[in-house]
Parts: structure tokens; C-alpha cells; sequence
């Protein structure tokens, strides 16, 4: 699965990150636990969040994540979106919730 078809498939706005679309994603995880992340996390994922600190971004970049999905229509600050683009990190918003994006994304293929 591409980021562009995670885009189609939770109606999501790309934040940043845009010209890597067609980047293959393997893996995802949801969870606002970091450390959960840290312990759980395989390459090649993206990551489904309702937290918006720079610390997501960090524990994505640690964790060689190409993607960060903010779930609930939750869109974080400037310079959250900064450090992304920064690290070559593809940040999208949706307003589906955290149980049912992980629930599209997995009905449609991709891994957990």
C-alpha cells in the first residue's frame, strides 16, 4: 500500500510531505503511547495518533516511520509540521477516529 492510498482510504489532508506519496507502506500502529511505539514498531510503518508534540515526530524518526496519520481531525503546530518536513516525514490529518482508521487500513491490506 502506498501513503497516497492511506490518503484516499481516511479522506486525509496531506500537512506535509506531499511529493512522497507513492512511498510503500508495510506496517502500521496506532497508539498515543510512544513508548508502546518504541517497543512495538517494525520499518516501513506509519503511525496512527491522537497526540500532537514533537515527540511523535521523534519517536517516528527513531523508528525509520515514513508516515503520521493525526487522527480526530487533530492538526498539530507549526513547528511540529516544520520538524516533519525537516525529516522527510509525511504528516496527513483525518477526522476518522483512531479505532476506525486502524480498522480501514487493515480491512484494506496492511499489516500490524
Amino acid at each position: 500500500m502506498t501513503i497516497r492510498d492511506i490518503v484516499k482510504l481516511l479522506d486525509a489532508e496531506i500537512l506535509c510531505g506531499g511529493e512522497n506519496l507513492d512511498t510503500e507502506i508495510h506496517t502500521a500502529c496506532g497508539s498515543d503511547m510512544m513508548s508502546d511505539v518504541l517497543a512495538y514498531v517494525k520499518d516501513q510503518s506509519v503511525l496512527l495518533t491522537g497526540l500532537l508534540n514533537p515527540q511523535v515526530v521523534r519517536t517516528a524518526e527513531m523508528m525509520d516511520m515514513l508516515c503520521i496519520v493525526f487522527v480526530r481531525g487533530k492538526r498539530p503546530e507549526q513547528n511540529v509540521i516544520d520538524l516533519a518536513r525537516d525529516k522527510g516525514i509525511v504528516l496527513l490529518t483525518t477526522e476518522k477516529r483512531l479505532f476506525l482508521a486502524c480498522g480501514i487500513l487493515y480491512t484494506n491490506g496492511l499489516g500490524g
